[in-house]
């Protein structure tokens, strides 16, 4: 049976149970438990248990040593559920102490199971969003590494900091203007026009756009903006027309 096969009063009580046994293994020196939620097929159950672990964490339950070092045994498994779990535990810990788990990102961005790498990119988003200033420092060193899909993921994975503080990851977009893997400059542009449409975020990309130089990028930038609008109406601030009449008062102008 599924989590949410079961009532709601019976999930939460699964989910304490999974934290106890998770503490439990934790006081133990064990991953006898740990190991049975981490890899369970059921993702919600998987979510539960890398949640439990991040609440241990932040209610001070056992320090993070203990559980940093619990998890970099279990990061070791053969079995991607527990790998990609672990990392997503790791995202737990680092939305306040990124630089106790960094190690866990730059290993998890380049597991051989694609779930593994989701999780990390994942991770960097709810981390960014919590704690940017480590986390953009670290994926700035990647935006011009060797592997193109590792250069797009982190574009990807800094995407949801702009989408409330554009000004924070605008200059590590920049950096990527003239990469030229037609996959890392689709994902360039999606970002930008993921940022544009929230609130009070379009005057701030179009007066960054102004700086770049790289004039056939930004004009698919712009156009993807002025599309989102339309797309996304229902959750954008400005109308289509409102934000094609502000870019075409505003682009251009140093």
């Amino acid at each position: 049976m599924g989590f949410y096969d079961l009532p709601k009063e019976e999930r939460k009580k699964l989910v304490q149970k999974i934290e106890l046994d998770i503490f439990n293994d934790l006081l133990n020196s064990s991953q006898k438990n740990t190991l049975v939620y981490f890899s369970d097929e059921d993702t919600y159950i998987r979510k539960a248990a890398y949640l439990s672990t991040g609440k241990i964490h932040k209610t001070n339950q056992h320090s993070i040593s203990i559980i940093i070092l619990f998890l970099e045994k279990l990061l070791k498994s053969d079995n991607e559920k527990v790998r990609q779990t672990v990392v997503n535990a790791a995202g737990e810990l680092g939305k306040t102490n990124f630089e106790s788990v960094v190690h866990f990102f730059d290993i998890g961005l380049f597991d051989d199971h694609h779930s593994v790498r989701n999780a990390a990119i994942g991770s960097i988003k709810k981390m960014g969003e919590k704690n940017p200033k480590p986390v953009l420092n670290w994926a700035k060193k990647y935006l011009h590494h060797p592997d193109k899909e590792v250069r797009r993921e982190i574009c990807h994975g800094i995407e949801l900091r702009g989408r409330k503080h554009p000004e924070d990851i605008l200059p590590l977009l920049k950096e990527l203007e003239y990469d030229s893997t037609t996959r890392v400059k689709n994902t360039l542009i999606h970002v930008l026009g993921q940022i544009a449409y929230k609130k009070g975020c379009l005057a701030t990309v179009v007066k960054a756009l102004n700086t770049w130089k790289n004039t056939e990028l930004v004009k698919k930038a712009l156009d993807e903006i002025v599309d989102v609008h339309d797309r996304y109406k229902s959750f954008a601030v400005l109308t289509q027309a409102e934000a094609i009449a502000y870019i075409d008062r505003n682009y251009g102008k140093k």
